[in-house]
Protein backbone atom coordinates (compact mmCIF):
# COMPACT_ATOMS: atom_id res chain seq x y z
CA UNK A 1 0.00 0.00 0.00
CA UNK A 2 1.23 3.69 -1.09
CA UNK A 3 2.00 6.18 1.95
CA UNK A 4 0.35 9.48 0.76
CA UNK A 5 0.88 12.19 2.67
CA UNK A 6 -0.95 16.01 2.38
CA UNK A 7 0.51 19.11 3.43
CA UNK A 8 -1.98 22.09 3.13
CA UNK A 9 -1.28 25.45 3.35
CA UNK A 10 -2.00 28.82 1.85
CA UNK A 11 1.22 28.96 -0.20
CA UNK A 12 0.78 33.04 -0.67
CA UNK A 13 3.53 32.55 -2.25
CA UNK A 14 5.45 29.23 -1.72
CA UNK A 15 8.94 29.85 -0.23
CA UNK A 16 12.17 27.62 0.16
CA UNK A 17 11.33 26.92 3.76
CA UNK A 18 8.05 25.07 2.03
CA UNK A 19 10.20 23.18 -0.46
CA UNK A 20 12.29 22.02 2.25
CA UNK A 21 9.47 20.58 4.22
CA UNK A 22 8.44 18.64 0.60
CA UNK A 23 11.35 16.98 0.06
CA UNK A 24 11.94 15.76 3.58
CA UNK A 25 8.42 14.66 3.15
CA UNK A 26 9.45 13.36 0.18
CA UNK A 27 11.84 10.58 1.59
CA UNK A 28 9.56 9.76 4.38
CA UNK A 29 6.51 9.16 2.00
CA UNK A 30 5.68 7.14 -1.37
CA UNK A 31 3.71 10.15 -2.28
CA UNK A 32 3.22 13.70 -0.72
CA UNK A 33 -0.13 15.96 -1.70
CA UNK A 34 0.51 19.49 -1.49
CA UNK A 35 -2.78 20.67 -1.03
CA UNK A 36 -3.19 24.83 -1.33
CA UNK A 37 -6.05 26.04 0.24
CA UNK A 38 -8.58 28.66 -0.81
CA UNK A 39 -8.10 30.83 2.48
CA UNK A 40 -10.18 33.74 1.42
CA UNK A 41 -10.31 34.94 5.05
CA UNK A 42 -6.50 35.44 4.71
CA UNK A 43 -6.82 37.83 1.99
CA UNK A 44 -4.02 36.25 -0.05
CA UNK A 45 -1.79 38.21 -2.57
CA UNK A 46 -1.76 35.85 -4.97
CA UNK A 47 -5.30 34.33 -6.76
CA UNK A 48 -6.11 30.07 -5.74
CA UNK A 49 -5.30 29.68 -9.32
CA UNK A 50 -1.38 31.27 -9.13
CA UNK A 51 -1.01 29.80 -5.63
CA UNK A 52 -1.40 26.15 -7.68
CA UNK A 53 0.68 27.11 -10.59
CA UNK A 54 3.67 28.57 -8.51
CA UNK A 55 3.81 25.52 -6.33
CA UNK A 56 3.38 23.23 -9.44
CA UNK A 57 6.61 25.18 -10.88
CA UNK A 58 8.33 24.56 -7.77
CA UNK A 59 8.18 21.11 -7.56
CA UNK A 60 8.10 19.94 -11.06
CA UNK A 61 11.69 18.56 -10.59
CA UNK A 62 10.44 16.65 -7.52
CA UNK A 63 9.37 12.84 -7.86
CA UNK A 64 6.39 11.77 -6.24
CA UNK A 65 4.63 15.48 -5.46
CA UNK A 66 0.93 16.24 -6.97
CA UNK A 67 -0.47 19.76 -5.92
CA UNK A 68 -4.22 20.73 -5.83
CA UNK A 69 -6.70 23.26 -4.56
CA UNK A 70 -9.06 22.82 -2.02
CA UNK A 71 -11.30 24.94 -0.19
CA UNK A 72 -13.13 22.71 2.39
CA UNK A 73 -11.93 21.62 5.26
CA UNK A 74 -8.18 20.11 5.36
CA UNK A 75 -9.39 16.73 7.18
CA UNK A 76 -12.35 16.17 5.06
CA UNK A 77 -10.18 17.07 1.74
CA UNK A 78 -8.04 14.77 3.39
CA UNK A 79 -10.39 12.00 3.87
CA UNK A 80 -11.93 12.17 -0.12
CA UNK A 81 -8.70 11.47 -1.09
CA UNK A 82 -8.17 8.64 1.33
CA UNK A 83 -4.81 10.35 2.96
CA UNK A 84 -4.62 10.27 6.75
CA UNK A 85 -1.70 11.62 7.35
CA UNK A 86 -0.62 15.50 7.61
CA UNK A 87 2.72 16.92 7.33
CA UNK A 88 3.75 20.76 8.97
CA UNK A 89 6.53 22.50 9.07
CA UNK A 90 7.41 23.71 12.50
CA UNK A 91 9.99 27.06 12.09
CA UNK A 92 10.20 28.52 15.99
CA UNK A 93 8.52 27.84 19.24
CA UNK A 94 5.70 30.25 18.01
CA UNK A 95 5.01 27.68 15.20
CA UNK A 96 4.19 24.82 17.67
CA UNK A 97 1.94 26.65 19.94
CA UNK A 98 -0.70 27.35 16.77
CA UNK A 99 0.17 23.60 14.84
CA UNK A 100 -0.65 22.04 18.28
CA UNK A 101 -3.72 23.21 18.20
CA UNK A 102 -4.94 22.83 14.58
CA UNK A 103 -3.60 19.37 15.32
CA UNK A 104 -5.90 18.79 17.79
CA UNK A 105 -8.97 20.67 15.82
CA UNK A 106 -7.56 18.04 12.96
CA UNK A 107 -8.17 15.12 15.39
CA UNK A 108 -10.60 16.02 16.48
CA UNK A 109 -12.79 16.10 13.53
CA UNK A 110 -11.20 12.64 11.92
CA UNK A 111 -9.57 10.76 14.52
CA UNK A 112 -7.83 8.77 11.48
CA UNK A 113 -5.62 11.91 10.95
CA UNK A 114 -2.53 11.83 12.16
CA UNK A 115 0.12 15.21 12.36
CA UNK A 116 3.62 14.94 11.64
CA UNK A 117 5.84 18.04 12.31
CA UNK A 118 8.88 18.76 10.37
CA UNK A 119 11.35 21.28 10.75
CA UNK A 120 12.80 23.16 7.60
CA UNK A 121 16.76 23.56 7.73
CA UNK A 122 18.27 26.16 9.40
CA UNK A 123 18.81 28.35 6.29
CA UNK A 124 15.34 27.94 5.92
CA UNK A 125 13.94 28.85 9.35
CA UNK A 126 12.97 32.66 9.22
CA UNK A 127 11.16 32.04 5.86
CA UNK A 128 7.61 32.64 5.72
CA UNK A 129 5.06 33.86 3.19
CA UNK A 130 4.64 36.82 5.21
CA UNK A 131 8.10 38.33 5.05
CA UNK A 132 8.07 37.53 1.43
CA UNK A 133 4.84 39.74 0.98
CA UNK A 134 6.11 42.40 3.03
CA UNK A 135 9.67 42.50 1.17
CA UNK A 136 7.37 42.41 -2.66
CA UNK A 137 5.32 44.99 -0.68
CA UNK A 138 8.02 47.26 -0.43
CA UNK A 139 9.61 46.59 -3.29
CA UNK A 140 12.16 44.91 -2.19
CA UNK A 141 14.44 41.71 -3.78
CA UNK A 142 12.79 38.72 -1.68
CA UNK A 143 14.03 36.08 -4.65
CA UNK A 144 16.42 34.69 -2.13
CA UNK A 145 13.87 33.72 -0.70
CA UNK A 146 11.39 31.64 -2.97
CA UNK A 147 12.20 29.11 -5.39
CA UNK A 148 13.31 30.32 -8.80
CA UNK A 149 11.07 28.58 -10.95
CA UNK A 150 8.32 31.53 -9.33
CA UNK A 151 10.13 34.66 -9.94
CA UNK A 152 7.87 35.33 -13.66
CA UNK A 153 4.89 35.20 -10.80
CA UNK A 154 5.99 37.49 -8.33
CA UNK A 155 7.67 39.56 -10.36
CA UNK A 156 4.00 40.42 -12.56
CA UNK A 157 2.73 40.86 -8.86
CA UNK A 158 5.06 43.78 -8.12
Amino acid sequence: MKKTAIYPGTFDPVSNGHIDIVKRAQKLFDEVLIAVAASDEKKPMFTLEMRVEMVKAAVKDIDNVKVGPFSNLMVDFASEKNIFTVIRGLRAVSDFEYELQMGYANASLNNDIETIYLMPSLKNAFISSSVIRSIIKHNGDASHLYPKEIDAFIKGKV
